[in-house]
């Protein structure tokens, strides 16, 4: 692989990046899934308090009671509930509860920041174009599990993140935003994921305005 020496690019490349903030007209009650240690959802929390997003996360659901996403919570003052995947005998069942969840909070919007299941068609079709996804590459490259490590392997220049609507075949469905992340001479999968993270966090926000925005406009497909 040419690697770009790290003097020559940027360390994130981002397109498109809107003048102004997508505007929808009403406040937007977010539902969140997490499996892991919860940085994107704790960057989304941010945004609706300290930054442009007109939301309020008003349910955290994650499906391990010790990780990382649910102390956020706690600290945070969101309110989480687990829903333990081992605890139910299908996906059709545990999205049902996930469903359940939702509903019970009034959520407009649900994003899967880190939610490491594969959903049924049965919550897709209780959102829809209300679910969000958030994968850590330029889809549709490098679907599935270990996206990092597949960029790595096929000695990619470039990968990233991208922000999406939930279809079901997995990774799949309307792109809304996207960041690329150019792969660096000595990158790990630690270091590498560090760097795409910090785009997650930037771009996740946005994508949850122009989701709302999509909705508003009739714009769905």
């Amino acid at each position: 692989m040419n690697c770009p020496n790290p003097s020559d690019v940027a360390e994130n490349l981002q397109w498109p990046w809107p003048q102004t903030w997508p505007s929808h007209r009403f406040p937007l009650r977010l539902g969140v899934m997490a499996s892991g240690e919860g940085s994107n959802f704790e960057a989304l929390v941010a945004a609706t308090r300290d930054g442009p997003l007109r939301a309020e996360v008003v349910r955290l659901v994650v499906n391990n009671a010790a990780c990382g996403a649910s102390a956020r919570a706690e600290r945070l003052g969101i309110p989480c509930q687990c829903l333990d995947h081992r605890a139910f005998p299908s996906r059709e069942d545990l999205d049902g509860a996930l469903i359940a969840a939702f509903q019970a909070a009034a959520v407009d919007l649900v994003v899967m920041a880190g939610w490491m299941r594969i959903v049924t068609p049965r919550l897709i079709e209780a959102f829809p174009d209300r679910l969000l996804n958030i994968h850590p590459s330029l889809l549709p490259s490098f679907r599935g599990l270990d996206a990092v490590g597949q960029a790595l392997a096929a000695g990619v220049c470039l990968t990233g993140c991208t922000v999406h609507l939930v279809r079901p075949e997995v990774d799949s469905g309307p792109i809304l935003a996207q960041a690329a992340v150019p792969v660096k001479c000595g990158d790990d999968a630690s270091t590498l994921a560090a760097r795409i993270h910090r785009q997650e966090h930037r771009i996740l926000p946005l994508a949850v305005a122009l989701a709302a925005q999509r909705l508003e406009s009739g714009d769905q497909g």
